[in-house]
């Protein structure tokens, strides 16, 4: 009894270990060919998920309506001296740049100062850098949800000035599918050809 035991536990481990390894295979050639796209560094982690904000438009909508083809997804505020101006403006260029390629791709603003950033405001604050860059705010629940699934960082300084403070917040850009979901996501310092370039990889990729 106890050596039929034993050998089924050796042949459950073994089935198990060919499971794992037929698994581990599988992830990789799923991964792969994305790899390449970003030099190496795999996309992956359950970053992205549904929400529920105002465009400039003051109309309601959801990720669904958004996302509805490749995009450029940042998280930031109009009242931002420096870095959001730079990433909203780099993530414009990027677009354009994907346009010459053939590829179609958006870029989106979401403010994380709901209180400040009105539909109006961001409208206003998306023109400056592309007549086709959607603009979105909400309530603060709906702002905090949204930035939660996409893992953003942000905190409003409000007691340092009402009018005038400042708000720290993560600053990376999401690359998102319609499909698939997250991509991948670039830094504040990554120049709009690499940003372009692995874009119109995954698209490569996906199609």
């Amino acid at each position: 009894m106890r050596t039929s035991t034993i050998t089924m536990g050796a042949a459950a481990l073994v089935v198990m270990a060919i499971g794992g390894t037929w698994g581990w295979s599988a992830m990789r050639a799923t991964a792969e060919p994305f790899a390449g796209c970003t030099g190496g560094q795999v996309a992956g982690g359950d970053i992205g998920g549904p929400f529920e904000l105002v465009s400039e438009t003051g109309r309601t909508v959801t990720d669904a309506d958004v996302i509805t083809e490749p995009t450029l997804l940042y998280f930031g505020y109009t009242f931002c001296p420096d870095v959001c101006p730079l990433d909203s403006a780099r993530n414009a260029q990027a677009v354009d740049m994907l346009a010459e390629r053939g590829v179609d791709a958006q870029a989106v603003f979401v403010t994380v100062d709901p209180a400040r950033d009105t539909p109006e405001v961001v409208g206003q604050f998306t023109a400056n850098f592309s007549d086709d860059m959607p603009g979105l705010t909400g309530s603060p629940d709906q702002v905090k949800a949204a930035a939660d699934a996409y893992r953003v960082y942000f905190d409003a300084r409000e007691e340092e000035d009402p009018d005038y403070y400042l708000v720290d917040h993560s600053t990376q850009t999401y690359l998102m599918f319609p499909e698939t979901g997250f991509a991948t996501f670039f830094r504040n310092d990554t120049p709009p050809e690499r940003v372009s370039e692995v874009t119109a990889c995954f698209v490569e990729q996906l199609s």
